[in-house]
């Protein structure tokens, strides 16, 4: 077997339990498409049976007989009809269900995944396999196991049934199959190459919308719509040549499929009519002949345009199977305990770290301890790694070696959960997820009262704006908080890191975006919440860390200098010349 066809039956072996959960609805759907091939079959042995009389006892040919073959087709229709029902209702409801739990699988998958991925992730490519991809896997899930077994048992039905009236016919008919079949696996693994790249240009679009519409603020301002839009039509355009190529193959694939029934009907009309005046065969097993090659060509022709969806569906597997292998590169230990009753003690033992596989270290045998209620601040140039060090306390990403612990315990051997539980984040860059403000505030406490979730916007100085806000605390914020002003999206994260009530705080140049009146309120406002917790605060503006019990001046050389800020200044080290600096601005 080649490593292709390995791949394959791997890929399908890793879907295959999608369907356990669904067993009696697909054994039920793959009974009804027996029924419905029954009824299909039956017909050339009715019209074999009537022809048969008509020319050799026409005299048996009764109306009795006649009116019994027509109730029997009858009622094999009527059967045949309520079996289509529930293959086309049912059989793609069991089909969606599949897709539903690989995009909870997928999207579970995607919450494990560390910073580190999303770092390099486009994701637009994923909403794209997490959306289109699926929905062709749920095409393939339904119609994949019904087309082969319909397809089957007619090929196989009426290969014993026609062999029962003449072997040699037979076999000169089915000689025609395996050409066929090598001819359009030809064209099937064309087509899925095409739909590989189709899937991929799709994404790849799909990013390139996402990045324009997110940043339409920044293009409107700098005047590049036109700019954008050749961006767009560039995508477009190759997404263009990619579906052409695609679409051509199939061209060719179909019109393979239709020069091969061509060539089994003539293989029918003249070898048949051949055995006829030969005496070998019957006039009625000549039209039999005729209306078995009829379904034998649609159940190849079936089989065909199920391939199409069979790569499509195979693609969709791959790419869904491509995300699922990645593994976490941060998760729990296998012994992970909870972290429960956190003072606040943070110690950095001997910790190093570099983002990628033979990068320069960002952070290098830095040790550090931090009492529990200790307010430190860290400065320094961009790419010192303050952000990098205060985003290794919640384990965003792993420490290359050394060890971090957190009252004592190394964070490695806590659950996730229970270590980012403790901890707060108030970012510079806030997002605010589209839907009230209480939903935001409250997504730092989903349990949380009213009342709670109202204290804790009084806390962060965020409840007078509130509820001057149209609909108050129910007031729609807009895509990432469009509707809101940059000082109020900071407070309302800040409210909802006080409503999580964590003992570490991590502050991330939280005000550096903001203007002065804004700075001033938010500013107090994160004075109120890092009181009586262990705080980490990463400040562009020196003047906010004036009262910190410890600054940390870090550069790519690690801790330089350490000390309150009146310290600091008396040393004249690098933290007076980043002040110094600073004030004169």
């Amino acid at each position: 077997m080649s490593e292709k066809s390995v791949k394959k039956v791997s890929l399908l072996k890793s879907f295959l339990p999608y369907y356990k959960k669904y067993l009696p609805m697909l054994i039920l759907d793959l009974f009804c498409a027996s029924l419905t091939t029954v009824c299909e079959l039956v017909l050339p042995m009715i019209v074999r049976e009537i022809t048969g009389r008509a020319t050799e006892d026409f005299a048996s040919l009764t109306v009795s007989l006649v009116l019994r073959c027509g109730v029997l087709y009858l009622v094999l229709r009527i059967i045949d009809t309520l079996a289509n029902y529930y293959m086309a209702s049912y059989g793609h409801i069991m089909g969606t269900k599949i897709e539903t739990d690989m995009r909870h699988d997928f999207f579970a998958h995607l919450q494990k995944l560390s910073f580190s991925y999303y770092d390099s992730a486009k994701v637009g490519t994923l909403m794209s396999r997490i959306t289109s991809d699926l929905f062709d896997v749920t095409e393939f899930s339904h119609h994949g196991p019904e087309e082969l077994f319909i397809s089957s048992i007619k090929i196989i039905c009426s290969f014993i049934i026609l062999c029962g009236m003449n072997v040699p016919l037979t076999l000169i008919v089915f000689a025609a199959v395996p050409p066929m079949v090598i001819s359009l696996a030809i064209f099937n693994r064309k087509l899925k190459e095409g739909f590989k790249d189709s899937r991929k240009q799709v994404g790849e679009l799909n990013s390139s919308v996402e990045d324009s519409l997110l940043g339409i603020r920044v293009v409107k301002s700098f005047a590049k719509e036109q700019h954008e839009q050749h961006k767009f039509d560039k995508g477009n355009e190759k997404f263009l040549s990619v579906k052409t190529r695609v679409y051509k193959i199939m061209g060719g694939f179909q019109s393979c499929t239709r020069l091969f029934d061509g060539l089994m009907y003539i293989i029918v009309v003249v070898a048949g009519a051949l055995f006829l005046i030969n005496g070998d065969i019957t006039a009625a097993d000549y039209v039999a002949y005729l209306m078995f090659v009829t379904t034998l060509t649609t159940s190849i022709r079936r089989i065909v345009e199920f391939a199409e969806q069979f790569q499509r569906g195979m693609t969709g597997i791959e790419r869904f199977a491509e995300i699922m292998a990645i593994e976490p590169d941060i998760k729990d230990a296998a012994n992970a305990v909870s972290l429960k009753d956190v003072c606040g003690n943070v110690r950095f033992n001997d910790v190093a770290f570099r983002y990628e596989e033979g990068d320069k270290d960002v952070l290098s045998h830095l040790s550090l301890d931090v009492k529990a209620g200790e307010s430190i601040a860290l400065v320094g140039p961009s790419g010192g790694g303050k952000t990098t060090l205060c985003s290794l306390i919640p384990r965003f990403y792993e420490t290359t070696s050394g060890t971090i612990t957190v009252d004592g315990t190394d964070i490695k051997d806590v659950t996730l959960s229970s270590l980012r539980a403790n901890i707060g984040v108030v970012q510079q860059d806030v997002y605010l997820f589209s839907g009230s403000v209480r939903d935001n505030i409250a997504y730092g406490r989903a349990d949380a009262t009213d009342e709670e979730i109202r204290e804790a916007a009084r806390l962060a100085g965020a409840d007078e704006f509130i509820e001057q806000l149209p609909d108050g605390y129910d007031t729609y914020v807009g895509e990432r908080g469009v509707k809101l002003s940059g000082g109020q999206k900071q407070r309302i994260s800040i409210a909802r890191v006080f409503l999580k009530d964590p003992p570490i705080l991590i502050l991330d140049e939280a005000t550096s975006a903001l203007d002065n009146e804004s700075e001033r309120i938010v500013q107090k406002s994160l004075e109120v919440l890092a009181k009586g917790r262990t705080t980490f605060t990463i400040a562009h503006r020196l003047t906010t860390i004036k009262n910190a019990d410890r600054i940390l001046v870090l550069t790519e050389n690690g801790i330089e200098e350490s000390g309150t800020h009146a310290e600091l200044l008396a040393a004249g080290g690098k933290y007076a010349e980043l002040y110094s600096l600073y004030t004169l601005e």
